[in-house]
C-alpha cells in the first residue's frame, strides 16, 4: 500500500540539487548500477492550492513561444510538476541518481482546458522499473487536480544507462545520416536562451547551465531542455489542439549549443506529427504525436 506524504508547499529546488549531487558520490552515494528487480518507492508525494506564479509563466512562454493568456500551456504541467517529480528522484529510496538519468520520454494527457487561476493538487510517484537495451527504464508519474476532479496527467520517463540483459539484443540497421528536407520552422537556441528557459522552468539541472558542467557528465557542449525542445515544437500548433489532448514525445540526440534545428509539422488523420531534426545530417532530436483523447 502506498504512503502519501503531503507537503506544506512545493519542494525548493535549492534543498533538491544538493542531494541530487551527493547520491553521484562514490560510497555516500547511489549505486553505479540497478538490478532489474530493484524495489521502486511507493510513496506519492503531494502538493495542495498550488497557484501559477504568473511572472515565471510569462517568462516561460517568452522562451518557448508558447502564447501567454488564460490557459495553462500544454506543456507547462510539466514545470508544474517538475519540484515534485524531483522529491520523488532525490528521496533516498528511489533506484537510482537524478542528475545524469535522461529523459527518454515524455507524455502529457490532459482532460481539459485548465485556467491559469485554478488552484491545482499535484500527486506525483514513481512506477514500472524495466530493462532497457541501453540501461533502466523508470516511470515519473503526475496526477493534476482542480478540487476532486482529475484533470491532467503527465509521465516522464527515465534512463539510468547501464547495460542490461538486452543491451546484446539483435538490433535494427542504424539510420544513416541524410539531409533532411526543407523544413516548416527553424528553431534558433543558445545558452542564454535555455538558462532563461531554465530560470523559468526551474530545471537547472547542469549538463543545461554550461558548457564547463555538461562536460562533467560527458557533454561537449551545454544542451538544450528535451522539454523546452517539446514546448517549442508545438508552439505554433497549440490554438489548433483540441481541449482533451494526449502529447507523447520521444528524445533523440541532445541539441548542442547554440544550434539551429530544423522543425517539421505534418497534419495526420487524427492529430499531428511533429519533429525536430538536426540540418546537416538530418538525425532526430525529438519526434513526437498530438491527438485527442478519446
Amino acid at each position: 500500500m502506498s504512503k502519501t506524504v503531503t507537503l506544506s508547499q512545493v519542494p525548493s529546488a535549492a534543498t533538491q540539487y544538493p542531494k541530487a549531487v551527493g547520491a553521484l558520490l562514490p560510497v555516500f552515494g547511489k549505486p553505479s548500477r540497478v538490478a532489474p528487480d530493484a524495489t521502486v518507492p511507493d510513496t506519492v508525494y503531494r502538493v495542495e492550492n498550488i497557484r501559477v506564479n504568473r511572472d515565471r509563466l510569462r517568462e516561460y512562454c517568452r522562451t518557448t513561444g508558447l502564447q501567454y493568456g488564460a490557459q495553462l500551456p500544454l506543456t507547462y504541467l510539466f514545470v508544474l510538476q517538475f519540484p515534485l517529480a524531483m522529491e520523488v528522484m532525490v528521496a533516498d529510496d528511489f533506484p537510482f541518481a537524478a542528475v545524469g538519468a535522461v529523459h527518454a520520454e515524455n507524455r502529457i494527457e490532459r482532460l481539459r482546458q485548465i485556467g491559469v487561476d485554478e488552484p491545482l493538487t499535484i500527486a506525483t510517484h514513481a512506477e514500472n522499473l524495466r530493462e532497457h537495451r541501453k540501461g533502466m527504464l523508470i516511470d515519473v508519474i503526475s496526477e493534476f487536480y482542480v478540487g476532486r476532479e482529475l484533470v491532467a496527467m503527465q509521465t516522464g520517463t527515465f534512463l539510468k544507462q547501464q547495460c542490461t540483459s538486452l543491451s546484446d539484443a539483435e538490433r535494427g540497421p542504424a539510420p544513416k545520416d541524410t539531409t533532411p528536407p526543407p523544413p516548416d520552422r527553424v528553431l534558433s537556441v543558445d545558452l542564454g536562451l535555455i538558462r532563461r528557459y531554465a530560470a523559468a522552468s526551474g530545471d537547472r539541472n547542469p549538463i543545461h547551465m554550461a558548457d564547463l558542467s555538461a562536460k562533467l557528465f560527458g557533454f561537449s557542449r551545454a544542451i538544450a531542455h528535451g522539454m523546452w525542445s517539446s514546448a517549442a515544437a508545438i508552439a505554433n500548433l497549440e490554438a489548433q489542439l483540441p481541449d482533451a489532448v494526449v502529447y507523447s514525445v520521444r528524445f533523440g540526440k541532445p541539441i548542442l549549443l547554440p544550434a539551429k534545428v530544423n522543425l517539421y509539422t505534418k497534419r495526420t488523420d487524427d492529430g499531428f506529427e511533429v519533429s525536430i531534426l538536426n540540418r546537416k545530417k538530418g538525425y532526430p532530436h525529438l519526434t513526437g504525436t498530438l491527438t485527442p483523447r478519446g
